[in-house]
């Protein structure tokens, strides 16, 4: 059934009397049906001819945001996408006017506009940049999801079950998609000290599953990019257990950084986990099979050629240190080829790689031995004037799960 603007500005003003977020959310959606109706109804609609003609038809300011919702309407309908964005920017404006005096209710409602909004951005920069423009809407789209979290922190009259603060994990993990999107990732620290700074925000655990997620992925993904290995695995570990188990797209995602983590502490990831994701198992794998023989020629043959994409990951740097568990595999079939003996040449290491592919001299070699002794993939010492590897006699190549601070060394 065809929508005319006139209903559709009855049904706007009864979801905002019945405080019905969900339904506002699907009324002010760009790609809803009848927006489509809309679109047919104004051929050529201008912000001055609909204001003069509906200006006071409802409430204020919902007889703007209407107006707005036309424009972005029509704007998407003839793939406009920079002039969507920017009618969005202004609907969601007029919006905060009214999300600012109101209670939760209306999230629904601000989830779906940020969305749109995020959305638009993304296609107008596309759009630009294939049109051989410059543009940055999706920054712009950063800065006004910022100022929907300041608004959901700052909810200090609502009651506690209806509080706009159960909006902020959401809107935290879309401000910092957008950062991330723009590659302004350190202006995350931002809102990481807000959030850390407000002691009446619920624990995260009370808030929606997918909000736990998507803000754990990305706070991860912060900690990863910063090299605080410890805090990123942890994150990552939590936002995959937590992960919906058909939402398998998200979990590659997550396993992504997980897994080369989870590599450079030493656990290798099972066959069963990688048969599950064919596209990380076809990543990761050869490096694992290096690590597992010792085989440092495959390992660099693995790096040169997925080099590209480790890069495009941002997992280059990672992977390259885990090469150092492939030598340490190395060393290990050279301690179990002279039975596990205490007393090991140095020139034997030298030997393993150089037949290994590595053209090293022997002081170069005696330099690999003490730093695998020195980050604890080994136990014992060097003996210089002797030239020797004296090795314990109990345990002397521990378990590399079993390193005491894995990350501290790298």
């Amino acid at each position: 059934m065809t929508v005319p603007f006139s209903t559709f500005l009855l049904q706007l003003a009864q979801a905002v009397a019945g405080e019905d977020g969900q339904r506002l959310a699907y009324l002010l959606r760009p790609t809803s049906p009848h927006g489509k109706d809309l679109v047919k109804e104004f051929r050529n609609p201008s912000r001055e001819a609909l204001t003069s003609q509906y200006s006071g038809s409802i409430d204020t300011p919902w007889d703007e945001i209407a107006v707005r919702y036309v424009l972005v309407t029509t704007h998407v309908a003839r793939k406009r996408p920079g002039e969507a964005f920017s009618e969005q920017s202004q609907l969601i404006s007029l919006f905060f006017r009214f999300f600012s005096q109101n209670t939760g209710w209306t999230l629904p409602a601000l989830f779906s506009m940020l969305r749109d909004l995020r959305d638009l951005a993304h296609d107008a920069d596309f759009s630009a940049r294939y049109n051989g423009q410059s543009t940055e809407c999706m920054e712009s789209a950063a800065g006004v999801v910022a100022k929907a979290f300041s608004m959901c922190m700052t909810d200090r009259t609502s009651p506690p079950e209806l509080s706009r603060k159960w909006g902020i994990y959401y809107v935290v993990g879309l401000v910092m998609k957008c950062y991330f999107r723009v590659r302004r990732i350190n202006l995350s620290k931002n809102i990481l000290r807000a959030l850390e700074a407000n002691p009446d925000i619920p624990l995260l655990s009370a808030y929606p599953r997918s909000h736990q997620v998507t803000y754990r992925y990305y706070l991860g993904m912060f900690s990863f990019l910063n090299e605080d290995y410890a805090k990123a695995e942890q994150e990552f570990a939590l936002a995959f257990y937590h992960c919906h188990v058909d939402a398998h797209r998200n979990q590659e995602r997550i396993l992504t950084c997980l897994i080369p983590l989870r590599i450079l502490r030493g656990h290798l990831p099972s066959t069963e986990l990688m048969q599950r994701f064919p596209v990380l198992d076809e990543l990761f794998s050869p490096f694992i099979a290096a690590i597992r023989t010792g085989d440092i020629s495959a390992y660099d043959t693995a790096l040169e050629r997925w080099e590209h994409r480790l890069v495009e990951l941002n997992l280059w740097i990672t992977i390259e240190k885990a090469r150092e568990l492939c030598i340490r595999g190395l060393f290990r079939r050279v301690w179990v080829a002279t039975e596990r003996s205490t007393r090991i040449p140095i020139s034997m290491f030298h030997c393993s790689l150089r037949l290994s592919g590595n053209d090293v001299s022997v002081e170069e070699a005696e330099c690999f031995v003490a730093n695998m002794i020195y980050k604890g993939y080994m136990r014992g010492y060097i003996s210089h004037e002797k030239q020797m590897v004296v090795l314990a006699n109990a345990n002397a190549f521990p378990r590399l799960g079993e390193r005491p601070s894995p990350y501290a060394l790298l």
